[in-house]
């Protein structure tokens, strides 16, 4: 068609690549527009992964990974690799995800070629400038030059209102919980060697954010055994981050426990297998906070803030620090009292219904074609 519009959606990590899918797939269907997929390669394998689950290809990859790489380093890459392509491909439009360096710097560099940006997940705020560092930076500047604000829940518009932003606001839900849905009604399978599901109460934990390195990691981990000793039912699955800051130390605590499984990181499907035949998850990511209540599983989160106060305030998790003792007593609550499972298993999901992807769709189409 003469009067498609061109649409980039620009991603770098795997957090990005999940609930970006949705979006790519609906907008692929589309006779509207012609959609272009860019990575800016911030992630590798574990954004292959999606990448293949959700039978989705890049056009452009500017690889920008590089050993132990620093955020100056991700967003000068990305900066300049996105110049020349938006340069050469001139979109009409820009879509980014969250809160990542490679969601900031393609939002610049949309900017700065007066190209119009769409923010899908838009409105997620700590308040606290460093925690989550860089994401609370991000994502406040992204919304400052995005003409469409993709508001995952109504505190995220009230945020972005409170925020004073330009460009308009739309209240979508959020894309993960489509990916989601979606993949579990696949029928997606995890196998860990020498994991039993069936003999033990299985916690599923992740630990990766920077705000946790070091003292608050080791403090986590404590936790986790702690946790073990107390409930011998119990098992631990935690996949490991590819970074050595936190796979290390991880090991190094943890790696000789009997009911401890430490894997390589899984992949989406194994994860949202996991996810469904866990009992509950000690996490410090943002997106299983969203996606765990969509399976019934209670989620305690390991970090003094949170952007998603929606899922605290509907009980379907709880926020509880990277002290071990809090840790501690946070998972025996779960563990001992089958009424306090209930009440956050139970719990209404607040971030969506799995249709976020479609109303985004509809929003752009509307905003380019009038």
């Amino acid at each position: 068609m003469t009067n498609q519009k061109r649409v980039c959606i620009i991603l770098g990590t795997r957090p990005e690549a999940i609930k970006l899918a949705p979006v790519i797939q609906v907008f692929q269907k589309s006779s509207k527009f012609q959609l272009q997929v860019i990575l800016t390669g911030q992630h590798r394998e574990m954004v292959e992964q999606v990448m293949q689950l959700f039978n989705i290809k890049a056009d452009y990859n500017l690889e920008i990974m590089q050993v132990q790489q620093s955020l100056n380093d991700i967003t000068c890459r990305s900066l300049q690799g996105l110049e020349a392509l938006f340069k050469a491909e001139k979109p009409d439009f820009v879509i980014v995800q969250g809160d990542t360096t490679t969601a900031f710097a393609a939002a610049l560099a949309a900017l700065y070629q007066k190209i119009p940006v769409g923010h899908v997940e838009a409105g997620l705020r700590t308040d606290d400038i460093f925690n989550p560092y860089p994401e609370e930076a991000n994502r406040r500047l992204i919304s400052q030059i995005t003409q469409l604000h993709f508001a995952p829940t109504p505190w995220a518009v009230e945020n972005l209102h409170r925020s004073g932003v330009l460009g308009e606001i739309h209240m979508t839900g959020n894309t993960v919980i489509d990916a989601l849905l979606n993949v579990a009604a696949t029928q997606v399978v995890c196998d860990v060697p020498g994991l039993d599901w069936e003999s033990y109460r299985v916690l599923l934990a992740t630990v990766h954010r920077r705000e946790n390195w070091g003292e608050p990691l080791l403090a986590i981990a404590q936790g986790f055994l702690q946790i073990l000793d107390k409930f011998p039912d119990t098992a631990l699955l935690l996949p490991l981050h590819r970074n050595p800051t936190v796979r290390v130390p991880l090991q190094e605590l943890l790696g000789n426990h009997p009911r401890i499984f430490l894997t390589d990181p899984l992949d989406y499907g194994e994860l949202v297998a996991a996810i469904g035949r866990s009992h509950l998850l000690l996490t410090d990511s943002g997106g299983l906070q969203e996606e765990a209540p969509s399976l019934g599983k209670p989620v305690l989160v390991l970090r003094d803030t949170t952007e998603r106060p929606e899922a605290v305030v509907a009980g379907t998790a709880k926020l509880v620090g990277t002290t071990t003792e809090n840790i501690v007593a946070a998972a025996a609550e779960l563990l001992s009292d089958s009424d306090a499972y209930e009440a956050m298993a139970n719990a209404i999901n607040p971030f969506g219904d799995g249709h976020a992807a479609e109303r985004i769709l509809q929003i752009v189409q509307n905003y380019i074609h009038g």
